[in-house]
């Protein structure tokens, strides 16, 4: 007994389990030499040169364009004139910007100092300093400082790890309405093709709505309407299987293929472009703790569908039609209604994730969500959720799409091939599936 209890405590917190070790060898294998480019670490870097350099000293600041670089640079440049240090220049670029900054203070005959410069730049510095020097003897004297260097998993910055929320949001929503798919026994594939169907609706109706200017109200209103249309293609795929019984594989198969027909027509096979950067809000802004406003809407569904699936009769419908149709149909459950509503749902938040596809490339594009529907379902699947029907937890679908997330982020920062990470994801799935097969006939086991 006691053996079999700790067998269901894998079952039920196992996926938190892979997770954590997921993070941790990613983050192990990661470990790399890092060089600060925050505000911070200008401050300080700043502040060390200041106290070793001369009042009045002449120097330069060099910094890597991307990034953190201008910020970086521009607060080295104020906290260093207020030491009272006198800053020749200011250079955010690449190497030969770099060469060109110093070949320019060359030139004045003047004697610099020191370089203030991130890592990057530093490199450079020591690298060509000595060949400057010979041109410019004013060079030769300089001190180059940048950041004290410390080890950090890649995999750990606040950067990536906002970045694998980020590229998870719009496959994790959408898996929201898969998990309540699944768990009535369905299966959704057009979530894919909707996402590029709702992307290209929503494009042309703000087209339509406010040319090449449109208005924030024109934004608004053009994303409701993508939305709604994939709404009623879930409705009517709801349809399709509770009144003409026509197996939810096939009905879906069909959905999406005809919506993403229709989304290269629309579009005449080409991105619509949407006129206005604020569209971008969704898909690249943030607003509150800096984290992703596409992340923050994920967390507020996820609660939602959370307590959806535990505190209310609709939830409970679900995994009774899930577990056994007839028997919930006798129980007075309205099976047929609760098919509507979760294929309807799917279909909305399918639409929301085009809306945030779109949003994100501020662009309506018939080629995206190629293959989502795939993520989708085998962040189901790894979150514990069994094809079966009748079992399946919405926390554990989010877990399920972390895995996914880290699992291929991970493989991005390490190196691996796109074609391995093709076999590995499909080896996750399939493992997931076996683990799935498994806790069946155990439980069958127990009833026995």
């Amino acid at each position: 007994m006691r053996n079999f209890n700790y067998i269901g405590f894998l079952f039920d917190y196992g996926t938190l389990l892979v997770l954590a070790l997921l993070c941790g060898w990613f983050s192990y294998v990661t470990i790399e030499e890092q060089s600060p480019t925050s505000i911070s670490a200008a401050e300080r870097l700043a502040k060390r040169a200041s106290g070793e350099l001369s009042t009045e000293a002449k120097v330069i600041v060099l910094a890597r364009q991307g990034g953190e670089g201008e910020s970086f640079a521009k607060t080295l440049s104020e906290q260093l004139t207020q030491a009272g240090i006198s800053v020749g220049s200011t250079t955010i670029g690449k190497p030969t910007d770099a060469r060109k900054a110093l070949t320019d203070f060359g030139n004045t005959g003047k004697e610099l100092a020191g370089i203030i410069a991130d890592k990057h730049m530093a490199n450079f510095a020591n690298a060509n300093l000595a060949k400057l020097g010979q041109a410019h003897p004013g060079l030769v004297k300089a001190k180059i400082f940048q950041p004290e260097s410390y080890r950090w998993p890649n995999f750990l910055k606040k950067e990536n790890l906002l970045n694998v929320m980020k590229q998870i949001s719009v496959v994790a929503i959408i898996a929201i309405g898969m998990t309540m798919v699944i768990i009535t026994a369905g299966i959704d594939l057009s979530v894919g093709s909707l996402i590029a169907f709702s992307g290209v609706i929503t494009a042309l109706t703000i087209q339509s709505l406010g040319g090449s200017a449109p208005t924030s109200g024109d934004l608004w209103l053009g994303a409701m309407v993508g939305i709604l249309v994939c709404g009623l293609a879930g409705l009517f795929t709801g349809g399709l299987v509770t009144l003409f019984r026509i197996p939810a594989f096939i009905a879906t198969l069909g959905i999406m293929f005809i919506a993403k027909g229709l989304a290269f027509i629309f579009s005449d096979s080409a991105p619509v472009p949407v006129g206005n950067e604020a569209f971008g809000w969704l898909g690249r802004g943030r607003d509150f703790l800096g984290l992703p406003n596409s992340v923050i809407l994920m967390l507020i569904l996820f609660t939602i569908a959370h307590v959806m699936m535990t505190r209310t009769s609709i939830g409970r419908y679900i995994y009774a039609v899930g577990g056994n149709p007839e028997a919930a149909r006798l129980s007075g459950v309205p099976v047929k209604w609760v098919l509507l509503f979760v294929y309807t749902l799917t279909g909305l938040l399918a639409g929301l994730g085009g809306v945030m596809e779109a949003s994100l490339h501020t662009t309506g594009d018939p080629k995206s969500g190629d293959l989502v529907e795939l993520k989708v379902i085998a962040a189901v699947v790894v979150g514990g959720t069994s094809l079966a029907g009748g079992q399946g937890r919405i926390t554990g679908t989010l877990i399920g799409a972390f895995i996914i997330a880290v699992i291929n982020n991970g493989m991005n920062l390490t190196g691996v091939e796109s074609h391995m990470q093709k076999v590995i994801y499909g080896t996750v799935i399939l493992v997931a599936v076996l683990i799935d097969r498994l806790k069946i006939h155990l439980l069958k086991l127990k009833k026995t």
